[in-house]
């Protein structure tokens, strides 16, 4: 069916003259970053609300298709499905405007907050707004945490794997030596009658662990340099490396800066992390803008420019590179697998990095109420996230005025 579904996106004349859709191509996606709030959920939902219902440039099925394979590769879902949205519609040209477009409006609205939270950060005011905010950010969190696990853990064994993942994870195990090995149990185990009935898979499979081997070491070298002094080419490669990496949601992202930029480089405060946080909570478009609030904190204007692109680069390399293959890889039970194992050690990571962060953002009661109301706001009546985030900032500044 995906082969078919990508030769009909390939056919059915969308492409006939592709630089005449470079202009609607850019205003979609420039409006759909400007207005989506909610999670990547809710922008892939307005996505197929434009594209297939309202301006019916693609079926259900080939929608289907090229959201399938987002989830094969690593990187934010809705960023990369409005690209590869771009490619199919405008060629490798709207396979680039599609991407800038979409990412543009939630970058430029978070510099602007780094900017006033370096300028005004320390004062009360942007304190007890940020107050009131992290709490709701945490429930948020939670709640992805819980939406994403009643899709992702279907089985025994990814369950156990993911119990695993989080102790280790607590005990202080590198995060990618997780994620990877996480997607190796789970692939080998899934596998196991087919490795033993055919032993030619023996000899990639330990090339594949060789490999591995190295990666463990290298990662587990980093982990061991401890803090290193600032530099902008440090941080680009630390960011790139992130958006190589990153599976499962948005959320992800928060357990890679943890352990990135505050363990191991030392160069933010988990106070400084879950502001960034915030801030990208508060903006449309993909929380991965919280890299380009992260950069301006470190390195100003250029910095956030260093980070953005970071991030976000490998995103347009594995849509330009895999485009016209994914389509075919969950077909192959292997690869299938390591996916599945990726995602669940994804999640155990964001429960992980959720209760870390949740230690800081909820410390008395008045944020433990303001907990309470975001999870009774998401859970029971549904609401959307960013008007929680500014009932959070509201109940923290009346607080302020009342507490004097």
């Amino acid at each position: 069916m995906a082969e078919k579904a990508t030769a009909g996106l390939r056919n059915e004349g969308a492409l006939a003259n592709p630089k005449s859709h470079l202009g609607s191509v850019c205003l979609l996606f420039l409006r759909l970053g400007a207005t989506a709030f909610g999670g990547p959920a809710v922008y892939i939902a307005m996505m197929r609300d434009e594209v297939v219902s309202r301006r019916r440039w693609l079926t259900d099925g080939q929608f289907l298709d090229l959201l399938g394979a987002t989830n094969i590769i690593p990187g934010p879902n809705a960023t990369e499905m409005a690209i590869h949205l771009g490619r199919v519609r405008a060629g490798w040209r709207g396979l680039v405007l599609s991407g800038l477009a979409f990412t543009a409006p939630a970058t430029l609205i978070t510099l602007v907050f780094a900017w006033a939270y370096v300028r005004f950060g320390s004062t009360p005011e942007l304190g007890w707004v940020l107050y009131g905010i992290k709490p709701i950010v945490i429930c948020v969190m939670v709640q992805a945490i819980w939406g994403l696990g009643r899709t992702t853990v279907r089985k025994p064994t990814l369950l156990a794997v993911g119990a695993g993942v989080l102790a280790l994870y607590a005990l202080g195990v590198n995060e990618i030596v997780l994620l990877f090995g996480a997607a190796a149990i789970v692939m080998l185990a899934a596998n196991l009658r087919r490795l033993v009935s055919r032993s030619p898979v023996v000899l990639p499979l330990g090339l594949k662990a060789a490999g591995w081997s190295k990666v463990a070491a290298l990662t587990a070298s980093a982990g061991a340099a401890g803090a290193a002094s600032f530099s902008l080419s440090q941080m680009f490669l630390t960011f790139l490396k992130i958006g190589s990496l990153l599976y499962g949601s948005g959320y992800v992202l928060l357990t890679f800066l943890r352990a990135d930029f505050v363990d191991r480089l030392g160069w933010l405060t988990q106070q400084q992390l879950l502001d960034a946080v915030a801030a990208g909570q508060v903006t449309p478009g993909p929380l991965l803008s919280t890299a380009t609030f992260i950069g301006y904190l470190l390195g100003s204007w250029q910095g956030a420019l260093v980070a953005t692109a970071g991030v976000f680069l490998p995103s347009f390399l594995f849509v330009a590179v895999s485009g016209p293959l994914l389509p075919h890889v969950r077909q192959w039970s292997w690869t299938a697998a390591f996916i599945d194992g990726v995602s669940v050690a994804a999640l155990a990571l964001m429960a992980g990095v959720s209760w870390q962060l949740a230690r800081s953002a909820i410390v008395d009661p008045p944020t433990v109420g303001i907990a309470a109301l975001g999870a009774l706001g998401l859970l029971r009546f549904g609401l959307n996230s960013t008007w929680l985030v500014v009932l959070g900032a509201l109940i923290g500044v009346a607080y302020k005025a009342v507490a004097g």
